[in-house]
């Protein structure tokens, strides 16, 4: 338990910050989930739309600092893979 008042606050910040950062990252794995099923599903043009509204999504989070920016761009290359691979395959 922390005992002097700066230390109480660091564990409300740290707490709210946690929440916050928990949050983003649902919104990263439900963004790149429905890309996941539009890629399974075959349907290009789903997939193409998924994967602006997950790569908004990632970059705005990047920006945040919840997850490196490096990150974000690696996990927009594999989806534009996946995508080129789907429309290839048409």
């Amino acid at each position: 338990m922390p005992n002097t008042e700066s230390a109480k606050k660091r564990v409300r910040q740290t707490s709210k910050r946690n929440a916050r950062n928990l949050w983003r990252k649902r919104r990263i794995k439900d963004a790149s989930g429905a890309f996941l099923k539009a890629i399974a599903s075959g349907d290009a043009s789903a997939a193409e739309k998924a994967m602006r509204d997950a790569a908004q999504t990632l970059d705005k989070i990047a920006a945040t600092g919840t997850i490196h920016k490096n990150n974000a761009a690696r996990r927009k290359s594999r989806m534009a893979a996946k995508l080129a691979t789907l429309k290839k395959g048409k």
